[in-house]
Protein backbone atom coordinates (compact mmCIF):
# COMPACT_ATOMS: atom_id res chain seq x y z
CA UNK A 1 0.00 0.00 0.00
CA UNK A 2 1.85 3.60 -1.22
CA UNK A 3 1.16 6.00 1.59
CA UNK A 4 0.26 9.55 1.19
CA UNK A 5 2.19 11.12 4.12
CA UNK A 6 1.53 14.05 2.89
CA UNK A 7 -2.22 13.61 3.26
CA UNK A 8 -2.57 13.27 6.97
CA UNK A 9 -0.18 16.01 8.13
CA UNK A 10 -2.69 18.57 8.53
CA UNK A 11 -4.76 16.05 10.69
CA UNK A 12 -2.02 15.84 13.04
CA UNK A 13 -1.17 19.49 12.76
CA UNK A 14 -5.28 19.78 13.95
CA UNK A 15 -4.82 17.04 16.92
CA UNK A 16 -1.39 18.49 18.17
CA UNK A 17 -3.18 20.76 20.19
CA UNK A 18 -5.33 20.61 23.43
CA UNK A 19 -7.93 22.85 22.99
CA UNK A 20 -8.38 21.04 19.05
CA UNK A 21 -8.49 17.69 20.79
CA UNK A 22 -11.08 18.93 23.24
CA UNK A 23 -13.50 20.24 20.23
CA UNK A 24 -13.39 17.37 18.92
CA UNK A 25 -14.19 15.14 22.15
CA UNK A 26 -17.31 17.96 22.46
CA UNK A 27 -18.14 17.15 18.44
CA UNK A 28 -18.02 13.15 19.09
CA UNK A 29 -21.26 13.56 20.68
CA UNK A 30 -23.30 15.20 17.46
CA UNK A 31 -23.57 18.63 15.74
CA UNK A 32 -22.70 21.54 18.10
CA UNK A 33 -23.17 25.23 17.69
CA UNK A 34 -20.46 27.51 18.06
CA UNK A 35 -21.95 29.42 20.47
CA UNK A 36 -22.33 25.88 22.37
CA UNK A 37 -18.74 25.11 22.01
CA UNK A 38 -17.91 28.37 23.13
CA UNK A 39 -19.53 27.49 26.49
CA UNK A 40 -17.64 24.51 26.81
CA UNK A 41 -14.05 25.88 26.66
CA UNK A 42 -12.84 29.45 27.91
CA UNK A 43 -11.44 30.69 24.88
CA UNK A 44 -13.00 34.01 23.10
CA UNK A 45 -14.63 33.41 19.22
CA UNK A 46 -11.55 35.01 17.39
CA UNK A 47 -10.15 32.25 19.04
CA UNK A 48 -12.56 29.28 18.33
CA UNK A 49 -12.86 30.76 14.78
CA UNK A 50 -8.99 29.84 14.11
CA UNK A 51 -9.25 26.15 15.44
CA UNK A 52 -12.29 25.64 14.26
CA UNK A 53 -10.92 26.67 10.57
CA UNK A 54 -7.69 24.04 11.26
CA UNK A 55 -9.83 21.34 12.26
CA UNK A 56 -12.34 22.23 9.26
CA UNK A 57 -9.15 22.90 6.87
CA UNK A 58 -7.64 18.88 7.93
CA UNK A 59 -11.20 17.40 6.98
CA UNK A 60 -11.88 16.33 10.82
CA UNK A 61 -14.54 18.98 10.97
CA UNK A 62 -17.40 19.63 8.74
CA UNK A 63 -18.93 23.32 9.41
CA UNK A 64 -22.76 24.23 7.71
CA UNK A 65 -23.61 28.17 8.54
CA UNK A 66 -26.80 28.46 10.66
CA UNK A 67 -27.65 32.41 10.59
CA UNK A 68 -25.01 34.33 12.46
CA UNK A 69 -23.18 30.75 14.01
CA UNK A 70 -21.53 27.91 12.29
CA UNK A 71 -22.58 24.38 13.06
CA UNK A 72 -20.09 21.53 13.49
CA UNK A 73 -19.94 17.78 12.77
CA UNK A 74 -16.95 15.25 13.46
CA UNK A 75 -16.52 14.09 9.77
CA UNK A 76 -15.84 10.19 11.42
CA UNK A 77 -14.66 8.53 8.30
CA UNK A 78 -11.92 11.17 7.92
CA UNK A 79 -10.84 10.29 11.42
CA UNK A 80 -10.94 6.76 11.06
CA UNK A 81 -8.88 7.22 7.78
CA UNK A 82 -6.22 9.07 9.94
CA UNK A 83 -6.81 5.98 12.27
CA UNK A 84 -6.31 3.60 9.45
CA UNK A 85 -2.80 5.51 8.35
CA UNK A 86 -1.47 5.26 11.80
CA UNK A 87 -2.04 1.63 11.86
CA UNK A 88 -0.39 1.07 8.46
CA UNK A 89 2.50 2.84 9.56
CA UNK A 90 2.98 1.18 12.42
CA UNK A 91 2.50 -2.53 11.51
CA UNK A 92 5.20 -4.03 9.73
CA UNK A 93 4.08 -5.18 6.31
CA UNK A 94 5.29 -6.94 3.81
CA UNK A 95 6.09 -3.85 1.18
CA UNK A 96 7.33 -1.60 4.64
CA UNK A 97 9.67 0.98 3.98
CA UNK A 98 11.96 0.02 6.18
CA UNK A 99 12.80 -3.51 4.56
CA UNK A 100 13.04 -1.29 1.49
CA UNK A 101 15.65 0.75 2.95
CA UNK A 102 17.88 -2.33 4.32
CA UNK A 103 17.66 -4.04 0.25
CA UNK A 104 19.49 -1.08 -0.75
CA UNK A 105 21.73 -0.89 2.31
CA UNK A 106 22.40 -4.80 1.34
CA UNK A 107 23.00 -3.82 -2.60
CA UNK A 108 25.91 -1.36 -1.77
Amino acid sequence: MVQSYAEYIPVFKAISDETRLRIIDMLSCGEMCACDILEGLSISQSTLSYHMKTLTDSGLVNAERDGAWMRYTLNKVRADEALSFITSIVSEKEDCICKRCKNNDSNN
